[in-house]
């Protein structure tokens, strides 16, 4: 599942593509996603200019003109690709998991505009379109998130408040969007090898110490992760063609077996299981 970085890629790739354009018309081959798509979706998006586009967690938010939105989650496997209308025909990727040519199947959702269209790809129909008429509402849809790790409310005071008396293990709050909004599973694991931080350590057990570390490494590691262009598990590729680079900069996400990369450190990097989720550390360096 794309996590924050990868996300960001898309916003950046769809705001230069489609920000600013008029929606000629949306086309809804299968309703059937996470949510059903609703019958009054296409109408309601028709001739409707898209005023900005903007990131929260791991959703896409689409602001239109009248100040109404439309939020994207891409799931599991859903991919964004846009199709400009040349004679020479041209085609960029602009999600976490995808293939070099544009699939011909499980193209879900269209939107044409007067240049190109977008379309939204998602062969497991985990992802989701939602219409949200008001900021008001806006506002309500993520109100049970956690702030993101860029925001000034993910403190030291918020991080040692939020964790007093919680013996559920630090792994498992950092993929938790209640506590933290937009890290995921390989993110959480390369945070906490940084921070020299268990997995499995309860939270209440991590000292000031540990916890400014936390603060400090979640936000460099997914700075560096946006600015080498996400990390490409399956293919990843921007609206260039170009593929993230961050994977290669991964010191313990899928090294199980593997030398630790740290300076002056012999362990091994191993992979445990936490909540059905693969978890990646070094036992030696990252000690419970």
């Amino acid at each position: 599942m794309p996590e924050l970085p990868e996300v960001e890629i898309v916003k950046q790739s769809l705001t230069k593509n489609i920000r600013g354009k008029k929606i000629i018309k949306v086309s809804v081959r299968n309703r059937n996603l996470r949510f059903k798509v609703k019958s009054s979706f296409e109408h309601y998006l028709k001739n409707k200019y898209i005023s900005n586009i903007s990131r929260f967690s791991k959703y896409l938010v689409i602001e239109l003109e009248n100040q109404s939105f439309c939020i994207i989650h891409l799931g599991m496997s859903g991919t964004i690709h846009i199709v400009k209308n040349k004679k020479n025909y041209s085609f960029s990727n602009t999600s976490f998991y995808n293939s070099p040519n544009l699939p011909k199947k499980h193209n879900h959702i269209e939107f044409f505009f007067k240049d190109l269209k977008m379309i939204y790809n998602d062969p497991r129909r985990f992802g989701f379109f939602q219409l949200i008429l008001d900021k008001n509402n806006l506002d309500k849809r993520f109100q049970n998130y956690g702030p993101e790790p860029f925001d000034k409310k993910f403190n030291l005071k918020y991080v040692i408040e939020y964790f007093e008396g919680k013996n559920k293990s630090i792994k498992n709050f950092l993929i938790d969007q209640k506590f933290v909004s937009g890290i995921g599973n390989i993110y959480a694991s390369e945070i906490l090898y940084l921070s020299k931080i268990h997995p499995l350590k309860a939270a209440k057990k991590l000292n000031k110490s540990q916890c400014k570390e936390l603060i400090l490494n979640s936000k460099k590691i997914l700075l560096n992760a946006i600015k080498k262009g996400g990390s490409t598990i399956r293919d990843f590729k921007n609206t260039r063609g170009n593929t993230g680079n961050f994977q290669k900069e991964f010191q313990v996400y899928g090294r199980n077996n593997l030398n630790c990369k740290r300076s002056g450190c012999f362990g091994e990097i191993c992979k445990i299981n936490q909540s059905n989720r693969s978890t990646f550390l070094c036992k030696k360096c990252q000690k419970i």
